[in-house]
């Protein structure tokens, strides 16, 4: 069977069993006995909520909360079940923990997601990397004759990690992701179930932390951990939704902060351009004044000089006196002189008075506090650091929404389930270069082979070789989704 076949069947294997479900009513609403918060992740709540009986249900399927009275129903999905126990991750916080709730799950939405991605990969082949997921037609094929049966392989494509001992496994797929990432690949993790993705990765965390690798900003768990640490590592720190809050909390809080720059330096440039302007009229007013009380200076000098020789004339030699006369110079016409000289005084100085009163106006308006100054230049440098102030504009005027995908494209690894993988749309457009999925044959091949679909370059799988051999199965690969609601409640830790 071609992979565009086998795609197909698988979608069609889906669509049969939503409507298995329908005609089974297992989505009928399911009333809770209490509910208990267990942890927050930005805008996301982890509840542990406790049921009167056993119920038919599978992790990953989305789920609507319904609270007694007036309260609006809030969505989420449930990330855990095991008997009358399920941890559920939702949008809202559900409020009282004694509180009975009403879950709504929806299978058949669950299944009939799965179905269109599914249907799209087969039908649209070139919006996808199917290279690798070919390599897994001889494991996954319900026709191929070897099945499930087939030795471990190596390539560079496809390789297998089977061992019964848990800890010998992770240890060679932590060789495996330490070498990834340090070849800067992007690597998609699976696991059956949130319970082993979150021990895998404090495990993975904790491998990367020994080969001094930052795993914090490395490693992301697209769904709220279930557990809150793992192999002595903390996972709340690694959730994707707490990463993302954080890291979107910073960038507004730093967003805020240039703001408050920006605005503060629109505010300090009209005030020191105007002080400016002030010092430039006052330092020419001053010029003004030294201006006139210099010609003042010149005046009085002159009439000393004409005092002196008022004084001394009837003392001067004859011959002096002619020469003064001949100039036009004698007591009379050096009293004339001295009059006008004191009239251009008088009026100098009205302008002086003038120039100095403007002076005292001036003084205050183009005073410039000392703190003032350095604390302009130094927005100014930001802000032409950062670009100039259009830039700084374009930024604030930029939306405030989250991208998601942007996001989970700059880690190196993210953990996931298949089921999250194959039915959340943010994976529709998001591309790994590495697949690793442990205790892959407890994973539906549909939901294996949709995951597959992302993968650029390597497919790993790993697993219990006792997975291998199940007599439930048969030589064939899990085929069907459902088969998860029998097994999920009794799946055990690693």
């Amino acid at each position: 069977m071609k992979l565009a076949n086998l795609l197909e069947h698988f979608a069609q294997t889906l669509s049969q069993e939503k409507e298995t479900v329908q005609a089974s009513n297992l989505d009928a609403p399911i009333e809770t006995a209490d509910s208990r918060h267990v942890a927050t992740a930005g805008t996301l709540h982890l509840y542990a909520v406790r049921l009167p009986q056993p119920a038919a249900l599978c992790e990953d399927v989305p789920v609507t909360v319904v609270p007694p009275g007036d309260l609006e129903p809030t969505e989420g999905c449930i990330l855990h079940c095991e008997a009358q126990e399920l941890i559920i991750q939702t949008c809202d916080p559900l409020g009282p923990a004694t509180q009975a709730n009403t879950l709504v799950p929806d299978t058949a939405g669950f299944l009939e997601t799965a179905a269109i991605r599914l249907a799209e990969m087969a039908a649209k082949p070139e919006s996808y990397a199917l290279g690798p997921a070919e390599r897994l037609l001889p494991w996954l094929d319900p026709e191929h004759s070897e099945g499930i049966t087939q030795p471990s392989v190596s390539t560079s494509v496809l390789t297998t990690v089977w061992h019964e001992d848990p800890a010998t496994r992770w240890h060679t797929l932590g060789s495996l992701v330490v070498e990834c990432i340090r070849q800067n690949k992007r690597i998609l993790l699976l696991a059956p179930c949130h319970r082993t993705r979150d021990e895998l990765v404090g495990f993975l965390a904790k491998t990367l932390r020994a080969a001094a690798l930052p795993f914090k900003s490395l490693v992301s768990c697209y769904e709220v951990p279930i557990l809150p640490h793992a192999w002595g590592m903390p996972l709340a720190e690694l959730g994707f939704e707490a990463q993302m809050h954080g890291f979107f909390a910073k960038s507004r809080a730093n967003k805020e902060a240039l703001r408050k720059q920006y605005n503060r330096f629109r505010e300090l440039t009209p005030i020191l351009a105007y002080k400016v302007q002030k010092q430039k009229d006052l330092n020419e007013v001053k010029l003004l004044e030294w201006r006139l009380l210099a010609e003042v200076g010149d005046y009085q000098r002159k009439i000393k000089e004409i005092d002196k020789l008022i004084a001394d004339y009837e003392r001067l030699p004859i011959w002096t006196r002619l020469g003064m006369q001949a100039l036009g110079k004698n007591v009379t016409t050096l009293g004339e002189y001295r009059r006008l000289y004191e009239q251009k005084i008088q009026a100098l100085m009205k302008e002086v008075e003038i120039a100095q009163a403007r002076i005292r106006e001036l003084t205050p308006e183009a005073a410039m506090p000392k703190e003032l100054r350095p604390e302009y230049e130094a927005l100014k440098e930001e802000i032409t650091r950062l670009g100039g102030t259009q830039k700084i504009r374009e930024l604030l005027a930029a939306g405030e929404g989250t991208n998601r995908q942007a996001f989970i494209q700059n880690k190196r690894l993210v953990a996931s389930t298949p089921g999250r993988v194959v039915t959340d749309p943010v994976f529709t457009r998001v591309r790994f270069d590495v697949l690793i999925a442990e205790e892959a044959p407890r994973i539906p091949a549909p939901f294996l082979l949709g995951a597959a679909g992302l993968i650029r370059e390597r497919i790993i799988l790993a697993g219990n070789t006792q997975d291998l051999d199940d007599p439930h199965r048969g030589r064939h690969w899990r085929q069907h989704a459902l088969d998860r609601v029998s097994r999920s409640s009794n799946a055990a830790p690693v």
